[in-house]
């Protein structure tokens, strides 16, 4: 199977390549396949795909673990779909031991001590960094733990494809992003069997708002409508995530812009960030630029600067 990236495995002190890993994907210990040595060849590199933040991880290492002091010390946030791109990884979580070989595709709970043995042979893999508490929101405890993606499921192939052209396109729209996350849904829910009423709804909200964001007239309240709830419902079936409607979309409208300031060439900048702002759904340039600094901690003409 055709990489999708190609990665460097240059010799790196043991160090050096463990703190990056750390900085990427959390705390996890690393073991060379010659102790004495020091040394590891390998890389680690990232890149933001869409809406979503991945690594491309290369490693000739004997292990990589997380054990449960690791967890103590570096509470997970994220679950990791795990891309094996070249080589061989034996994946080990909650009593799941899976082979991962080209293609193949694993999710990794951040939460729960993990191993992964490489026996001392190149591998290349892409983690697509998930949040774990949008991804519990969406579709329930159904996606942690560890969860092997099953190769001779048709949606195997879908959600590789799709993975595939957020790597290669020059720009990756949500649409695409979002195409992905139904993909996993319809994963889950074969996986499930069961429908959580409360879990669609939110579920069915959080793609509304994904497929709305850049809609300057469509609110909570038009959200509401579409579902045919009332507002105070919608209102508590968004508690779970600890968020309101509202505040949801400010969020995705904001990862918007920024997604369009960092994709876009700097030119006239005022003119650029203003219809940019406009083009993601805000009507009002000085409330941007506010929420903006509040969520980034820059000004939108920083972002664009430095890209």
């Amino acid at each position: 199977m055709q990489s999708l990236v190609t990665a460097i495995h240059n010799p790196v002190p043991v160090e050096i390549i463990r703190d990056e890993i750390r900085k990427v994907c959390g705390v996890f210990t690393l073991e060379p396949m010659v102790k004495n040595m020091g040394l590891v060849c390998g890389d680690v590199a990232t890149r933001r795909i869409g809406t979503f933040e991945t690594a491309i991880v290369a490693l000739d290492a004997k292990h990589v673990q997380r054990s449960s002091q690791s967890i103590r010390h570096d509470p997970g946030e994220h679950l990791f779909l795990l891309l094996q791109d070249e080589g061989h990884c034996r994946v080990e979580q909650n009593g799941t031991s899976s082979m991962l070989t080209p293609g193949d595709m694993f999710i990794v709970d951040s939460v729960r001590p993990s191993s992964f043995n490489y026996g001392g042979e190149r591998s290349n893999q892409i983690s697509v960094h998930l949040p774990r508490s949008d991804m519990l929101s969406r579709f329930g405890n159904i996606c942690t733990g560890g969860v092997p993606i099953d190769r001779q499921d048709p949606l195997w192939l879908a959600m590789r494809a799709v993975i595939a052209k957020m790597y290669t396109a020059p720009v990756v729209s949500p649409q695409l992003s979002e195409a992905f996350l139904s993909l996993l849904g319809a994963y889950f829910q074969g996986l499930r069997g069961t429908v959580n009423v409360t879990q669609t709804l939110l579920s069915r909200a959080l793609a509304l708002i994904e497929r709305h964001a850049a809609d300057p007239f469509f609110g909570p309240r038009e959200l509401a409508g579409r579902l045919n709830v009332s507002d105070r419902m919608l209102q508590r079936h968004f508690q779970p995530i600890g968020e309101t409607p509202g505040h949801r979309l400010l969020g995705r409208r904001l990862e918007l812009a920024r997604m369009r300031l960092e994709t876009r060439q700097p030119g006239q900048q005022a003119d650029g960030i203003a219809s940019i702002a406009f083009d993601c759904g805000f009507n009002d340039l000085s409330y941007f630029y506010r929420e903006f600094r509040k969520k980034y901690g820059m000004t939108p003409g920083a972002v664009l600067r430095c890209h």
